[in-house]
């Protein structure tokens, strides 16, 4: 099976051409970045230079493949552009018979829109999708684990032993290893049969900001405790990472969920189903953060 990995360069693609090549498959890694060409290859794959908004392009490095892993970057300057990007790929994929496209969606698919568009999209993306008749799998993650090795998180864990995020300590979240969402990934693409399907995966505990302190008790080893960053300060630090203005829709958001207490589910109820489904072996939080030590000592 030959598989295009689309964003293979960034944190939550990279994992994806491992998982596909314990499973036996063939990996075409996309990135527009020449710099990390050799990266992929040592990785093991076989590397194409392409723009996610490029649709020749697109159409181009799509013929001859069988099945496509696909992202929208979550953090673009102009959010509509990644729902450009999904169609460049998805009438590729159907032009080119490509037999299944999973889509890892960076977060649950809401309802109804809220006004964020770099989540609202998502809703375009999976309507976009069924419309095409392209035989697909959604993935949707929770929050990812990776996101407490952020500024906003790793530096108060190491030098004030304090787990911070903009999130109410009350608040629950299924936190979900990237390495876990890139197995599911894999596993879904070997997986036509589950064609139609969409999961929303996360985590097995659901935990509030002072167990999830506990957590990283147990992984580091000594006493941590839990502190919400204030939604202002969360997304100025956006700002300074992705450019002036990135950090308005998240810092929104967490600050209508911190004023309202209606606090959005970030976990998975579903999860004994998804694992029969697509059985891998999950990543418990206080084992990830005694993987990821490096970063909070």
């Amino acid at each position: 099976m030959k598989v295009l990995v689309f964003g293979a360069g960034g944190s939550q693609q990279f994992p994806v051409i491992n998982a596909l090549k314990k499973l036996g498959a063939e990996v075409v890694a996309t990135t527009n970045q020449p710099d990390k060409v050799d990266w992929l290859r040592n990785a093991g794959a076989e590397v194409v230079i392409a723009n996610m908004a490029h649709r020749e392009r697109i159409f181009e490095i799509t013929s001859g493949i069988d099945a496509i892993s696909f992202l929208v970057p979550f953090f673009l300057s102009n959010p509509a552009d990644g729902l450009d990007y999904a169609k460049n790929t998805i009438d590729a994929a159907v032009q080119n018979g490509v037999k299944l496209l999973v889509w890892n969606s960076s977060g649950f698919i809401l309802p109804v829109k809220i006004g964020n568009p770099s989540i609202d999209i998502r809703i375009d993306i999976a309507e976009y999708l069924k419309e095409s008749g392209l035989p697909h799998i959604i993935i949707q993650p929770s929050v990812y684990a990776e996101n407490l090795l952020g500024p906003w998180t790793a530096p108060f864990v190491k030098n004030e032993q304090m787990v911070t995020y903009p999130t109410p300590q009350e608040m629950p979240v299924g936190w979900i290893a990237t390495n876990d969402v890139c197995e599911l990934v894999a596993k879904a693409i070997h997986s036509p049969h589950l064609a139609g399907q969409s999961f929303q995966v996360s985590g097995l505990d659901n935990l509030s900001g002072q167990q999830l302190a506990e957590k990283f008790s147990i992984g580091l080893n000594k006493k941590i405790q839990y502190r919400q960053i204030p939604p202002k300060d969360f997304g100025k630090i956006l700002d300074g990472i992705f450019g002036e203005g990135a950090g308005i829709g998240a810092e929104t958001m967490y600050q209508e969920i911190t004023d309202t207490k209606n606090y959005p589910s970030m976990h998975s109820s579903e999860m004994s189903n998804v694992l029969q489904k697509l059985p891998i072996t999950m990543t418990n939080i206080e084992t990830w953060v005694a993987q990821n030590i490096q970063s909070f000592i």
